[in-house]
């Protein structure tokens, strides 16, 4: 199933790890090492496994490795919130909203995956 042209996913998905990378630094740098490891796993996830339904076996697994990258948007999506209702963290809008363009996206690939 591997299509090797450009793909928007895969890459608003790349640069939103990059973002999450840097976001994820500057909480450790506020020494909130729990919540940046947390963020990190999760934001640098949906990456990879969008990457990794890329060389998806069939169409089930396709929107099965989909369908892990949302739960991965969703438990990043969480830990961001957190972050912007605490009063001692940093918080940065554009990392919600890239992600909600993220998990819109993933959400029409899956409906449009599964319809087909």
């Amino acid at each position: 199933m591997r299509n090797d042209k450009e793909n928007l996913i895969v890459k608003l998905s790349l640069d939103f790890a990059l973002e999450i990378i840097e976001f994820s630094e500057l909480l450790e740098e506020h020494k909130k090492f729990i919540i940046a490891r947390q963020i990190l796993r999760s934001g640098t996830s949906i990456g990879a496994n969008i990457q990794e339904a890329q060389n998806a076996e069939s169409k089930p697994d396709f929107i099965h490795k989909m369908k892990i990258a949302a739960k991965e948007a969703d438990e990043t999506e969480y830990w961001l919130h957190l972050c912007e209702m605490s009063k001692n963290y940093p918080y940065d809008k554009n990392l919600r909203e890239n992600l909600q363009s993220i998990i819109n996206i993933i959400s029409k690939i899956i409906s449009t995956s599964k319809s087909k």
